[in-house]
């Protein structure tokens, strides 16, 4: 029988921070997990995104700090920087009735200097990235001798990114009177290892449905060949128009070159991977939020921390390795009790693959064909005639009559008159489309120089600058033009619309020890 919050022996300020947040009762995690953790015992706790293990380890870490202490007591690890984000915002909301925590993420891609300048103040809970925490500890900026409380977020994606040996050197720096808590999806012999290793005696709290249970998202698969997806993903997007769409790739590379394909047939589009800087990564996902942009294309790991409830659709483009990222991608769409659609491009082994995951998860994918152009102009003739009745609902159409009186009086009859206007309008916006996708790609494509204060004489080279720009600012190399190499500077181009972020990047960097002065360049 599970626990309510009310009798888990909890403080009367976390009750009232758990109601404040929205909580009604414990999820199986936090049922099971929060009475173990305060009772000082280490877990591994094994549970999907998606069912409260946040607050699982976040209620019970929050009860048991020093309030009076400012030095670092709990450090939670995270595979990436959206999910650190993502966790210390929670952490912080369920601790939001004491003002003396202070919860700090830190992660690769922020300016190391506002973090050491905050971690000084005092900071109680540290949320992080293995290697912006391990920069910190060499640093001595982060001191974890103090730290009683150690999680492992995600700690199979931990692993599966090759943070081993980073999660090795972090744990045996701290204290030895230290709770280690560890959650994870699945349970490989690594994360067994690293139990026996660091944890004394845990307790294995399990969590698992493999029945996926998100009875509002309607799955589909389609049979098509890697040359065909393009075509198919085009027409889907253009049949259900959905408001936000989120489009998995399994590659970095495939990301690069679909974003470019898709901003060609006019969708406002955007990609999204873990080569890209924080500030690109914060941009996109803004924009993604605020709906600039309605279709994102990412990686999983880059998608990890994606909290947005209007998604209406997934697409599969390539299928995951794992039958436990298929259950993550799903998992987007159908949220706040809304409706969403799953689209999986799947061919030869990919689809046995596909059936794999049907068998693991229990669930139906149902087969569909790609529509037609024919079903795509029928989508678009129905969206056309819901207009048209919403304007003649509201009336005030007598300055337009004449205009039909005349082409009666030319002979044609009132049916033909309106087909001639539903076929234009239609033809219309499928070719308004296509100029809208030339134009876009022109205006993306369309270069401008920058000046960079650094050449030859400060023993700067090309491929100096070319790693300054895609490591700092984060943009594919592509992305960058013709590169002029002069003796005390130079002269860059770059995409416009990255302009802004790659002169902000290079103004907070150095080549070679040489600080950078960048700006859009001045007619010669």
């Amino acid at each position: 029988m599970s626990m309510n919050f009310s009798e888990m022996g909890l403080s009367r300020k976390m009750l009232n921070s758990i109601e404040k947040v929205g909580f009604v009762e414990p999820t199986p995690i936090q049922s099971k997990a929060i009475p173990v953790i305060l009772n000082g015992r280490d877990i591994i706790g094994q549970a999907h995104t998606g069912t409260g293990k946040t607050a699982a380890f976040g209620i019970p870490l929050l009860e048991m700090l020093d309030y009076s202490s400012k030095k670092v007591q709990a450090l939670i690890l995270c595979p990436t920087r959206e999910l650190a984000v993502q966790v210390a915002r929670e952490i912080a909301a369920l601790a939001s009735n004491r003002k003396e925590i202070e919860v700090l993420a830190i992660y690769g891609g922020q300016s190391i200097e506002r973090q050491i300048n905050t971690l000084k103040k005092g900071i109680q809970v540290v949320v992080g990235t293995p290697g912006r925490i391990m920069d910190h500890m060499r640093r001595k900026t982060l001191k974890l001798d103090d730290t009683k409380f150690v999680v492992l977020d995600e700690a199979d994606e931990m692993l599966n990114m090759g943070f081993l040996e980073d999660i090795r050197y972090i744990l045996s720096h701290v204290g030895k009177e230290r709770q280690i808590t560890m959650f994870s999806a699945t349970m490989p012999k690594a994360i067994i290892a690293l139990a026996q290793e660091f944890q004394k005696e845990p307790e294995l709290i399990k969590v698992i449905n493999r029945e996926l249970t998100v009875s509002t998202v309607e799955q589909y698969y389609l049979e098509i060949g890697e040359s065909r997806k393009f075509d198919a993903l085009s027409k889907l997007i253009e049949y259900y128009n959905p408001q936000l769409s989120l489009v998995f790739c399994n590659t970095k590379k495939k990301v690069d070159e679909l974003v470019p394909m898709l901003q060609a047939k006019g969708y406002l589009v955007d990609g999204l991977h873990g080569d890209m800087s924080q500030s690109l990564r914060n941009r996109v996902m803004n924009s993604f939020r605020n709906k600039s942009i309605k279709v994102l294309v990412a990686t999983d790991v880059a998608a990890r921390g994606i909290d947005v409830d209007d998604i209406e659709a997934v697409f599969n483009y390539d299928i995951p390795q794992d039958e436990e990222y298929y259950v993550h991608r799903i998992g987007r769409t159908g949220r706040a009790g809304k409706t969403g659609k799953a689209f999986s491009f799947a061919y030869g082994r990919s689809l046995h693959r596909l059936r794999e995951i049907q068998r693991y998860t229990k669930i139906k994918i149902k087969s569909l064909n790609v529509p037609s152009e024919k079903d795509v102009n029928t989508k678009r003739m129905e969206s056309f005639l819901g207009e048209i009745n919403d304007i003649l609902e509201q009336g005030n159409l007598s300055d337009y009559v004449p205009a039909v009186e005349e082409l009666i009086a030319r002979g044609y009859t009132s049916m033909e008159i309106a087909a001639a206007l539903i076929k234009m309008n239609v033809s219309k916006r499928a070719y308004s489309q296509n100029e809208a996708g030339a134009k876009n790609n022109n205006r993306d494509r369309e270069m401008i120089k920058l000046f960079v204060s650094a050449g030859s004489k400060h023993n700067i080279r090309v491929r100096d600058i070319v790693g300054a720009i895609t490591g700092e600012a984060g943009i594919p190399g592509d992305r960058i033009g013709s590169i002029e190499l002069l003796s005390k500077h130079s002269y860059v181009e770059v995409e416009r619309r990255y302009a802004e972020l790659v002169i902000d990047s290079l103004n907070r960097c150095k080549i070679k020890g040489n600080k950078i002065v960048a700006e859009l360049a001045r007619a010669k």
